[in-house]
Formats: structure tokens, C-alpha cells, sequence
């Protein structure tokens, strides 16, 4: 029997994107909600305890709602929202972190899809921790370039129809320094010290260009760039959708690499004293509803890669 998927929330950016993905797969049987009914409790409690997994793509408030409405031990949930991200009992989507994190999502019952900048920053940093080439209390400062989807339907609104003088520029936002993913990278990363992190949005649909900032004298080991891109690169050996590249950034890196697709690409740049690492990705792909889709068919035992290796058309805009 075909496993029941349901995307509470379908109308918002990730979820028309999940659906996208999903509605012509022959593998899954999606249930669907009317709209005249899509905010009724009733109507939604009954599909979400119909589904063997359900898709959250919803206010953290929203989303909340909708785990206290599942009656049974059979329903799996992903939840796009931040409301679960640190929670006990939740574990967080992200399987190229390790061969461990990716059985857990494998078995588990509630699943956190990762934040588009926390997924930049994680990617990045959480290997050079794991290896213990970067102390837990390292000072991280962290900027991030995206793309105005990121924002959701209203943003994508005023960029495209109420556009104003200073949206041609890229605008620096979360300044007093507390972004609602900084939780998730802390919380991740294992850091002890909360990271400086600088989000950037800018004039252009989809793309994310999250970079992390090291000093070589305050790692251990006091690696170089090439190092560290060594160590990167083996540590992702292997993932088809996390990738190094295979030389020292230079030039220039443009942040909407990657757009319609599931891939995270990491470059490393510097020298032998100073490196930034990069993580390149779409924020709608591995950023949000590419990196759903990668954790649905990893808990339902289907192929990891299923809808993900072709591009995706902007259909949500």
C-alpha cells in the first residue's frame, strides 16, 4: 500500500514547492484539502491522523496546533516551521551531518526540516567541530546572502509588485543579532558561544551564499585553507547532494548558484592564515522543500534522491 503523505499548509511557498515535487509521484498517495476547508480543525485533524507522514508548512503557532491534533502512534511528521527545531523528541533534518543523523531520520517519528541560513552555516561549521579542527567556544562570525523567496509569499510580493528605491540594493536585516535560526545553528553545532551572524537579502529570486569567517592561529592544529578544504571534501565524500569543490575559491562566487536544485555546494577560500568556507545552495531546494522531500523518502524507506535530481520550475512566484 502506498504510504499517505499530507501537506498541512500547502498554500505557502514551501508547501506549493513540496507539493510540486510530490503530486505526480507514483510511489505515495497524496490527501488534499479543499479550500474552504484548509483551516478547518476538524477537516484537518482528520486528514493528518488519515497520513502516515505529514508535512508541516506552517507558523510556528500553526504548526504547534497541528502535532497536538495527531490521536495515534502511526502518524511521522516534518515540520518546515522553526517551532521544533530544538525541541526534545524532534530530530533535526539534516542527514549529510553523519551516518548516525541520517538513521536517525530514518526511524524517527518527528523530524525538523532545518532553517535555509542554518543550513549554510551548519554545513559548514559543524564538520570542522565534529573533527575537532574548531573549538567549541571559536568566536564564529557568519554572513548570509539570499535570495527574497526566503521571505515567504510577502516578500516575494513587495519585490515583484511593490518594489520601492532601496530593494535594488542588498539590505542587511536581523541587526540586532538574533535571528530566529541562530537557535538551531547553537543548538546543531554543539557552540558555546553564540555566533555573530549577519543575514543580507537581495535583489533576486532564489539562491543562498552563507560563508563562516576563521582565523588559522585559533584552530586547532592552526590549519590552512587548503586544510580545511581536505577536510571538508572527506568528510563529504560521498553525498550526492552536499559537494566541495575541488579547488580554492577565487574570483567570484555569485549566491544564487544552485537554483531549481537540491545541491549544497561548499568552496573554500583563503590562505594560509585566514579562510572563509562558503555553502552555496537554494533556499527553496535544500534550503526548505528540496530538503523535506530528501527527508520524507529517507524515513519512508524510498530512494533519497527520488524528485530531486531535476530542476524545479518557479511556479510558486
Amino acid at each position: 500500500m502506498k504510504p499517505k503523505i499530507f501537506i498541512d499548509g500547502r498554500d505557502g511557498t514551501a508547501g506549493l514547492q513540496i507539493y510540486e515535487r510530490l503530486c505526480e509521484r507514483g510511489d505515495i498517495s497524496l490527501l488534499t484539502i479543499g479550500d474552504a476547508k484548509r483551516k478547518d480543525i476538524g477537516e484537518r485533524r482528520k486528514l493528518i491522523n488519515s497520513a502516515d507522514l505529514v508535512f508541516l508548512c506552517l507558523p510556528d503557532d500553526a504548526a504547534r496546533e497541528s502535532v497536538s491534533l495527531i490521536e495515534n502512534d502511526n502518524t511521522r511528521v516534518i515540520d518546515a516551521s522553526t517551532a521544533h527545531r530544538t525541541a526534545p523528541g524532534w530530530v533535526y533534518g539534516f542527514p549529510e551531518l553523519s551516518k548516525a543523523q541520517r538513521a536517525r531520520i530514518m526511524t524517527a517519528q518527528r523530524v525538523s526540516n532545518p532553517g535555509c541560513h542554518a543550513t549554510g552555516v551548519i554545513a559548514a561549521a559543524y564538520p570542522l567541530l565534529s573533527l575537532g579542527i574548531m573549538p567549541r567556544d571559536y568566536p564564529l562570525a557568519c554572513m548570509s546572502l539570499t535570495g527574497y523567496s526566503g521571505g515567504g509569499k510577502k516578500m516575494i510580493h513587495s519585490y515583484e509588485e511593490e518594489k520601492t528605491p532601496e530593494m535594488n540594493a542588498p539590505r542587511m536585516y536581523g541587526l540586532d543579532l538574533s535571528h530566529k535560526h541562530l537557535p538551531e545553528i547553537i543548538h546543531v553545532t554543539g557552540l558555546t558561544r553564540p555566533p555573530v551572524f549577519c543575514p543580507v537579502v537581495g535583489d533576486y529570486y532564489a539562491g543562498i551564499a552563507a560563508t563562516i569567517m576563521l582565523r588559522s592561529d585559533m584552530l586547532n592544529g592552526g590549519p590552512s585553507a587548503d586544510d580545511i578544504r581536505q577536510s571538508l571534501a572527506a568528510y563529504y565524500s560521498g553525498e550526492e547532494f552536499v559537494t566541495v569543490a575541488p579547488e580554492l575559491g577565487s574570483g567570484m562566487l555569485e549566491s544564487n548558484w544552485g537554483e531549481n536544485t537540491n545541491m549544497l555546494e561548499i568552496t573554500v577560500s583563503g590562505n594560509d592564515e585566514l579562510t572563509i568556507v562558503t555553502a552555496r545552495f537554494d533556499n527553496l531546494g535544500k534550503g526548505a522543500s528540496g530538503a523535506a522531500v530528501q527527508n520524507m523518502n529517507i524515513m519512508l524507506g524510498l530512494d533519497e534522491s527520488e524528485n530531486l535530481k531535476a530542476g524545479m520550475k518557479n511556479e510558486t512566484k
